[in-house]
């Protein structure tokens, strides 16, 4: 069975697509990321985390940390793997917080496969920025297999390299 033509182009730029604001979020109030990026403090740090459909992972990002130092938040992809990337104000919240709601909000003992959507963009992943951030997603991921998930999260803990 041949791959319908026009499948390859869109594949390819899908999985090199930078991150960008959500459409909602842009339908919704177009200045807002030509204001927001103006109002990010020097001090705001990136958390970047695949866990499912990345429309869904945004949502609950945006609901939970809503003023509670979420800045902005863009979904894309790293890889094939359809991301979250959430800019955060760490005197406000931490990078620690952030990836246990992270394990708290989606199952990462599925590999590839979140719910109903399956194959390996669904799978879950933290991409971190930093040595401090591999240490601490390193030290969150254990504690997360021990107390909650009993040793079968298949989460990979990757560095993000240039997903902008």
């Amino acid at each position: 069975m041949a791959a319908p033509p026009n499948m390859f182009p869109t594949l390819l730029s899908r999985m090199f697509r930078p991150f960008t604001t959500s459409t909602a979020t842009k339908s919704l109030n177009p200045e807002a990321q030509a204001v927001s990026e103006k109002n990010i403090p020097s001090n705001a740090e990136k958390c970047t985390v695949a866990a499912g459909c990345f429309w869904g992972v945004e949502h609950l990002f945006r609901k939970h940390f809503a003023g509670k130092g979420l800045l902005d938040a863009r979904v894309g992809y790293i890889g094939d793997a359809e991301a979250l990337q959430v800019t955060f104000d760490p005197s406000a919240v931490s990078y620690t917080t952030l990836l246990q709601f992270f394990y708290k909000m989606h199952d990462p003992t599925t590999l590839n496969r979140q719910g109903m959507d399956a194959g390996t963009q669904y799978r879950s992943g933290i991409f971190y920025h930093g040595d401090e951030q591999k240490r601490i997603a390193e030290e969150v991921t254990q504690k997360a297999n021990e107390q909650w998930w009993k040793g079968k999260i298949s989460t990979q803990v990757l560095e993000a390299g240039k997903c902008e």
